[in-house]
C-alpha cells in the first residue's frame, strides 16, 4: 500500500526516468495523476493506456486503491465511471474500500464506494472482506480512530466482533478511552441483545 505524502510531481521529465516498456511511462503518469489528485490527467493517462485501469501502479496497488488511499474523491468517481473493479484486490488483500477506511478515513469515498456497489450482496461483500492479516475494513477504520466511517460501517452492517487472524475485534485496535473504542464496545454490546 503507498504512503500518502510520498513526493508527488505528475509534470515529471521522462527523459531522466529509464523505463523498460512504453506502458511504464503510463503507469507514472496514472499513479502520479491519481495521487496528486489530476482527474484532467488521469483521464488522459486512461485514455493513453488503452483503458486497463485494474493494472498495478505502485506497490502493486490498483489506480482506484491510490486514489482511496489519497483521498480524491472525483478521482474515485472517474475511475468508476471509465470501468474500474470496484472489489479488486491488492497484493494484501485490501479493497479500495480498506484503503478509504485506513489512513486519513475518508468517509465521503466509503460512502460513495458502499453506493456504487452492484448490489446489496456486494455491498455486504465489500464490508466483510478481509485482508491478509484478516482486517476488514471496520478494523481499519478502528485502527485509525476514524469515528464517523466506523458509524457509517455498523450503520451499513459492519460487525463489530469479526476477529482478524490476530484474535482482535475492531475495538481492540482502537484506543482505549477513545470515542472510537466506546463506539465499537457499545456496538458489541448491542449486537448481544439483539
Amino acid at each position: 500500500m503507498a504512503v500518502p505524502g510520498d513526493d508527488v510531481d505528475a509534470l515529471s521529465d521522462h527523459s531522466t526516468i529509464d523505463y523498460e516498456s512504453d506502458h511504464e511511462w503510463v503507469f507514472h503518469d496514472m499513479a502520479a495523476a491519481v495521487k496528486s489528485g489530476d482527474v484532467v490527467a488521469l483521464d488522459t493517462a486512461i485514455d493513453n493506456f488503452g483503458g486497463l485501469i485494474d493494472e498495478p501502479l505502485e506497490n502493486n496497488d490498483s489506480a482506484l486503491h491510490l486514489a482511496c488511499l489519497y483521498g480524491h474523491l472525483p478521482c474515485v468517481e472517474l475511475l468508476l465511471e471509465r470501468g474500474a473493479n470496484i472489489e479488486i484486490k491488492d497484493t494484501d488483500d485490501a479493497l479500495p474500500l480498506h484503503d478509504a477506511c485506513d489512513g486519513a478515513g475518508y468517509l465521503d469515498i466509503v460512502e460513495f464506494l458502499l453506493s456504487r456497489a452492484s448490489s446489496p450482496e456486494c455491498a455486504k461483500r465489500m464490508i466483510e472482506t478481509m485482508d491478509r492479516a484478516g482486517n476488514t475494513p471496520l478494523h481499519c477504520a478502528a485502527s485509525g480512530e476514524h469515528v464517523n466511517v466506523i458509524r457509517f460501517l455498523l450503520s451499513s452492517g459492519a460487525s463489530p466482533s469479526i476477529k482478524n487472524f490476530s484474535m482482535e475485534t475492531p475495538g481492540d485496535l482502537a484506543e482505549i478511552n477513545s470515542d472510537a473504542r466506546r463506539i465499537l464496545e457499545a456496538a458489541v454490546a448491542n449486537s448481544r441483545i439483539s
